[in-house]
């Protein structure tokens, strides 16, 4: 059989692509970012990228019939870190010019066997549930069922970054029954199905909620690495702060990460750990900026300062002394499941932005062999029902 094909919108530097893996073909990508384009174009070519507003994607810019269509559409309006407009803002209703995209396919009889979603899980509560509520209608009405799944990208990376996966089918194909479970009942609410999730599931209109599938994934069994082998001794697009700035940024801890922080110094062991500068209540009724670390290993959640967040800094306790810094271009990308070998931006800011807003490679590998391969019945030499 060959090569199973795909259209990738909003696909930044391709991290989906490279998930997906060399048994998938891409005929199609997208994104509005000539910035990001420049990376794609490096690392894969640039025959398949069109660049520009995914509004403006017409039926005839789209070769033949793609077994999938991935979309990780704009998370700056539904992240709790964002506008918080949801589709109200102009950044995450592109949703609705990718499903647009998807209906003039369909009316083409060239609809895709499956689609796949990936964002923020505020995608589950925006503005009341109603942004979810509207993605399953639209998918319902473009012909699929739908089911979704919250994935944690520490399940194969020392990163914790949970993001909502939603794997759309076919509707005129029956799902093979060992992907698909009957609901939390059957023990679904353990790995992939939060609270969050199941209250967004409960809130869906009937007539939606029709289409809804319980998807079944297994649970992985990665190695993952440890967050102090992936970084580099020194860095060229970063420095290590002075004396002075570490002792600013341990000032804005409050006193318990303090006296954590001073515990590890005097264990005298090389520990690593990453930082974020947030507002917090300041228990007066005001508002303070604070510093919150964590050295459980794992690296916290990547974002960039367009989704209204700061950048990650990273903390080094090693005999008594602490340094810090902020993570390298390199490190985000390796924290993103990026190989050495991937060609990032020249400049650390477009470097850092392009891991922050991408997709985990390996958990769109997991996702694709789990789920959306058998899905195509990959496994049996037999394509869905067109």
């Amino acid at each position: 059989m060959g090569q199973l094909s795909f259209y990738e919108f909003f696909a930044g530097g391709g991290m989906a692509r490279l998930g997906l893996g060399d048994g998938w073909r891409c005929l199609f990508a997208n994104d509005l970012s000539e910035s990001k384009a420049q990376s794609y174009r490096a690392n894969f070519g640039g025959e398949d990228l069109w660049v520009g507003d995914v509004h403006d994607v017409a039926p005839a810019m789209l070769p033949g019939r793609p077994d999938l269509v991935w979309g990780s559409f704009p998370c700056q309006d539904l992240s709790l870190a964002g506008s918080g407009k949801g589709f109200g803002g102009s950044r995450s209703s592109a949703f609705f010019g990718f499903m647009a995209v998807v209906t003039a396919l369909r009316a083409e009889g060239r609809a895709p066997r499956i689609l796949a979603l990936e964002n923020v899980c505020g995608a589950l509560t925006a503005r009341g549930g109603r942004d979810f509520e509207a993605i399953g209608r639209a998918l319902s009405l473009a012909g699929y069922r739908f089911g979704a799944l919250v994935i944690d990208a520490a399940r194969f990376l020392p990163q914790s970054r949970p993001r909502l996966f939603i794997v759309a089918m076919d509707r005129a194909a029956a799902p093979p029954p060992e992907l698909v479970g009957d609901g939390p009942e059957d023990g679904l609410v353990g790995p992939w199905s939060p609270r969050a999730l199941l209250a967004a599931r409960a809130g869906l209109d009937e007539e939606v909620a029709r289409d809804w599938v319980w998807w079944r994934l297994p649970e992985p069994r990665a190695n993952i690495p440890a967050l102090a082998s992936l970084l580099e001794d020194e860095p060229s697009d970063v420095r290590w702060r002075s004396r002075a700035e570490t002792d600013d940024l341990v000032a804005l801890m409050a006193p318990l990460h303090r006296a954590r922080l001073a515990a590890l110094a005097a264990g005298g062991e090389r520990r690593v750990g990453t930082l974020y500068r947030r507002i917090r209540p300041d228990g007066a009724g005001g508002k303070a900026q604070r510093a919150e670390a964590r050295f459980d290993g794992v690296a916290g959640c990547l974002r960039t300062p367009a989704g209204g967040s700061s950048r990650q800094i990273l903390l080094e306790v090693e005999g008594g002394a602490l340094r810090s810094r902020l993570l390298s271009g390199r490190e985000a990308a390796r924290l993103m499941g990026l190989p050495d070998d991937y060609r990032l931006p020249a400049r650390y800011n477009d470097a850092y932005r392009l891991a922050g807003d991408g997709v985990a490679v390996p958990v769109v590998r997991w996702l694709a062999r789990g789920l959306i391969e058998p899905l195509l019945d990959v496994s049996a030499g037999r394509r869905l029902a067109g």
